[in-house]
């Protein structure tokens, strides 16, 4: 067991795909496990049941992380049950459009750099005291390698993401002396997730397997992995930096 046991970690965005793997795993570590959802209440009740069926404990709570006041109730629920958060993963997903650039509104590439700067705004802002005080905190970023490697109708969100990567860098080096780290984790493209679903037909997916040297997508679980690392005391000495979970994709 590497993470340790009583850390609170808050998993945005963690009712499907990606934020559900992590979340199962950094219970499974023995932490006690925020799952915060927008929509899916019932996904999310499933992710803390079988978290609960496994012996960890976990909650769901509801809440839009572009909004300060829903982010500042959401801590404060988890505040009153386990104290504060030790543990920020940025994992939720604000919707973007997929077009050309040629085609795309203002509304629809600023809204969506609006959106992502926003919701990582406001819940590291809300989770930095709890961290401060205590002199220990983990804070990851799920990015992507859309970021450094553009695709075809992905400019939305692979700026959006660019920006986050170097927000996360100003974090680094700002919270540093403060004992807080702060890590980005970008996935390729990743199985069994909304984003796979949208945007990659059958051609796409196989252009994608056939230049990564590993031979197939990412999975959930392997990005959680990585995640879980730069979560954990295992990591005493990594901050501001960029993990590729794409297979070797991104050396070519």
């Amino acid at each position: 067991m590497t993470g340790t046991p009583g850390r609170v970690a808050l998993v945005t965005g963690s009712s499907s795909g990606i934020g559900a793997a992590t979340a199962r795993l950094l219970a499974a570590r023995g932490m006690r496990v925020v799952v915060n959802y927008l929509h899916s209440g019932t996904a999310a009740e499933e992710v803390v049941a079988g978290i609960e069926a496994a012996g960890g404990q976990a909650m769901a709570v509801q809440a839009d992380v572009r909004e300060a006041a829903a982010v500042g109730s959401m801590v404060e629920q988890v505040r009153a049950a386990w104290g504060g958060i030790d543990v920020l993963v940025h994992n939720a997903l604000t919707p973007y459009a997929v077009k050309p650039f040629r085609e795309m509104t203002w509304e629809e590439l600023g809204g969506k750099l609006d959106d992502e700067m926003r919701a990582a705004f406001t819940v590291t802002r809300a989770v930095l005291p709890g961290m401060t005080e205590q002199g220990w905190g983990r804070i990851v970023y799920l990015g992507t390698g859309l970021s450094r490697r553009p695709r075809e109708g992905m400019i939305a969100l692979g700026t959006a993401k660019a920006a986050l990567a170097q927000f996360a860098r100003y974090l680094a080096q700002e919270l540093g002396p403060l004992g807080i780290t702060v890590n980005v984790v970008e996935p390729g493209p990743v199985d069994e997730t909304r984003t796979a679903a949208d945007v990659l037909d059958e051609e796409h997916r196989q252009r994608q397997v056939a230049a990564t040297p590993l031979g197939r997508l990412a999975h959930p679980d392997d990005v959680a992995q990585a995640v879980a690392f730069y979560a954990s005391e295992d990591n005493a000495f990594m901050t501001g930096t960029t993990a590729a979970v794409n297979g070797g994709m991104s050396m070519y």
